[in-house]
C-alpha cells in the first residue's frame, strides 16, 4: 500500500481559517513526501446537514485536492468492531458504567493526572458486573498497563503524555475517536498525520493503541493553530472566519489562501507554488493571531 498523509474533518460545521490553513499544511507535506493525500470525513459524531458539501467545496477553493474518493467514519463500523474484537480476546477491555459526573466527582488514583479516568470499573466482580448491567449499557475501556507512552513529533520533538483506561466505544454503541482514527489511518495506509497541535496531548493514547494492534505508529507533525486576539482558538464566534464570511466581507478564496499562505513564509498563488518553497523547518512554531477581515 501506497504512504499517505490526510486530512479529516468533522462535518459538524463550515471550516474556519484556523481548519484551512491546517488543511493547506497536511496536503503540502503530503505532497512535498510523494505521498498521496486522502480526505476523511469524520462523521460517527456530529454530523450537520450539509457541510460535509460545503467544507469540500471550500477545500477545493482553496487549492486543496485529494486522490480517490471521500471516505466516511460512518461505513467503516465493522473495522472498528473488529479492532475492539481483537482487544477483548487479548483480555485488554473492560466494561465501564460510569456516568461523566461521577468520573469527575471520583477521587483519582495517587499520581494520576487531572481527567485521566480512576479505574472504578476496572475490577468489578461478577455480582457487581450482573448488577451495573442491569441498571445502564456499558462504555468499552481499554485496560491499559502503562500511564504514559512517548511519541515522535516532527515539529515538537519527542513527546511523553498520558495512557490512562480510556473509552473505545462508548455507552451509546459509537466508536470512540481514538480507536476509530487509530484503525482508520492503518487500513488507508496513512503514515503521515498533519493536524493541530491542540491534538497532540492525545496522540500518545493513539500510539500506544496502534502498538497494542501491531499497528506502526505514523509520522507526525502537529502544527500551530490560528488564535484570536485573545489567544484562544479560533472560533465561528469570532467573526468573519469562514470563506463565505470572508467573501461577503470582500475577500475572495484566493485571498484568503495568499492571506494563509503568507501566515506560513509561503509564496502567494496556486498551492504548487508554495509546494515549491516548502520546508517543515521553516514554518512558524507560534500560533497565527487572525486579524479579521
Amino acid at each position: 500500500m501506497n504512504s499517505a498523509g490526510r486530512f479529516a474533518p468533522s462535518p459538524s460545521g463550515e471550516l474556519h481559517v484556523g481548519n484551512l490553513r491546517t488543511a493547506i499544511l497536511a496536503w503540502l507535506f503530503a505532497r512535498s513526501t510523494g505521498r498521496t493525500f486522502l480526505l476523511r470525513v469524520e462523521d460517527l459524531d456530529r454530523a450537520r446537514s450539509g457541510a460535509e458539501a460545503g467544507q469540500l467545496g471550500d477545500l477545493q477553493a482553496v487549492g486543496v485536492t485529494w486522490d480517490g474518493d471521500v471516505v466516511r467514519q460512518t461505513a467503516r463500523g465493522p473495522l472498528y468492531a473488529g479492532a475492539i474484537s481483537r482487544l477483548e480476546a487479548a483480555g485488554l477491555t473492560y466494561e465501564c458504567f460510569c456516568t461523566r459526573r461521577e468520573i469527575q466527582e471520583a477521587p483519582s488514583a495517587p499520581h494520576a493526572p487531572q481527567g485521566a479516568y480512576p479505574g472504578t470499573c476496572r475490577n468489578l466482580d461478577t455480582a457487581e458486573l450482573e448488577f451495573k448491567r442491569s441498571t445502564r449499557p456499558a462504555a468499552i475501556r481499554l485496560r491499559a498497563d502503562t500511564a504514559e507512552y512517548t511519541v515522535r513529533d516532527l515539529l515538537h520533538g519527542e513527546f511523553t503524555g498520558v495512557v490512562d483506561d480510556f473509552v473505545l466505544r462508548r455507552n451509546d454503541g459509537v466508536t470512540a475517536y481514538n480507536l476509530a482514527v487509530v484503525v482508520d489511518d492503518a487500513e488507508q495506509g496513512i503514515d503521515q498525520v498533519v493536524r493541530g497541535d491542540d491534538l497532540l496531548p492525545s496522540t500518545p493514547r493513539q500510539a500506544y493503541l496502534a502498538s497494542l494492534l501491531g499497528i506502526p505508529s505514523p509520522e507526525y507533525a502537529h502544527v500551530p493553530l490560528v488564535v484570536n486576539s485573545d489567544g484562544a482558538r479560533l472560533a465561528k464566534r469570532d467573526g468573519a472566519v469562514t470563506l463565505r464570511d470572508l467573501a461577503d466581507a470582500g475577500s475572495p478564496p484566493a485571498a484568503v489562501r495568499d492571506r494563509l499562505l503568507e501566515s506560513l513564509g509561503l509564496p502567494a498563488g496556486p498551492l504548487g507554488n508554495a509546494l515549491a518553497a516548502f520546508a517543515p523547518d521553516a514554518l512558524p512554531r507560534e500560533p497565527w493571531v487572525w486579524g479579521g477581515p
